[in-house]
């Protein structure tokens, strides 16, 4: 049902891009953004977890379509290399950290998951269209293709110290391979844009990303029955309009 939804979406915004209702616009506007990904994965059954920082970035086009009162309406997507995964908090009973069994410090798992990923976003904004500042929202599905992924440890299947530990899960984690190779999910968010006509349109924004999909199979006969991304960016932009 939730995939029937995002294709409605999909092929909802290039319908509503030509609909015109408001006053016509036509203008594109191409840029390049980067920023920081904070990301957490839910794992039911539940891992504990501090939160995972890594980067994003990439190239984005918009397309201004129309003014419909005071909203100016774009249509937005962007193609980026982005940073997600998790980083376990691994405790004991008492909130203490856990011990490697090699000696090698406290028990260590960062799992790091590089994708590259299209969101396609609906823009809407208000103020200044030229030559000031505008407050905007956007919203839409995101597509994720897995690249890769890289694991830092200090512990295997084998060396767990799971006399310690007050969670099990990490046996079935530790090695395991991310089994779903194409994520997706629903974006939102919202930032405010300053545009100078002699250097361009500069943006800082923030943004929610809820994944739809799961890393791991989740049949009843698998282990985890949600492994899901849940991500908030923080980013700047700047665009110039063709």
């Amino acid at each position: 049902m939730i995939k029937k939804y995002i294709l409605i979406i999909l092929c909802a915004i290039p319908f509503w891009a030509s609909a015109q209702v408001g006053e016509h616009r036509n203008q594109f506007a191409i840029g390049l953004h980067g920023g920081l990904n904070l990301n957490t994965v839910s794992f039911v059954p539940n891992v504990n977890q501090k939160m995972f920082q890594g980067m994003e970035g990439g190239l984005m086009v918009r397309y201004t379509c129309e003014k419909y009162f005071k909203t100016i309406c774009s249509i937005q997507m962007e193609f980026n290399y982005s940073q997600l995964g998790w980083d376990e908090d691994i405790i004991d009973g008492n909130n203490n950290p856990v011990p490697a069994t090699n000696g090698d410090g406290n028990e260590r798992y960062k799992r790091t998951i590089n994708y590259f990923q299209i969101p396609i976003l609906a823009h809407l904004a208000w103020g200044k269209e030229k030559k000031g500042v505008n407050l905007f929202f956007e919203a839409g599905p995101a597509l994720g293709i897995y690249l890769n992924d890289e694991i830092d440890t200090n512990f295997t299947p084998t060396t767990i110290n799971e006399e310690l530990r007050n969670a099990k899960t990490d046996s079935e984690l530790c090695e395991k391979e991310i089994q779903n190779k194409f994520d997706y999910g629903i974006a939102a968010g919202g930032g405010v844009e300053l545009h100078i006509k002699s250097i361009g349109r500069l943006q800082l924004s923030g943004r929610y990303y809820y994944g739809l999909g799961n890393l791991f199979y989740d049949s009843k006969r698998d282990y985890f029955s949600r492994s899901n991304h849940q991500t908030i960016t923080i980013r700047a932009a700047y665009l110039f309009d063709l």
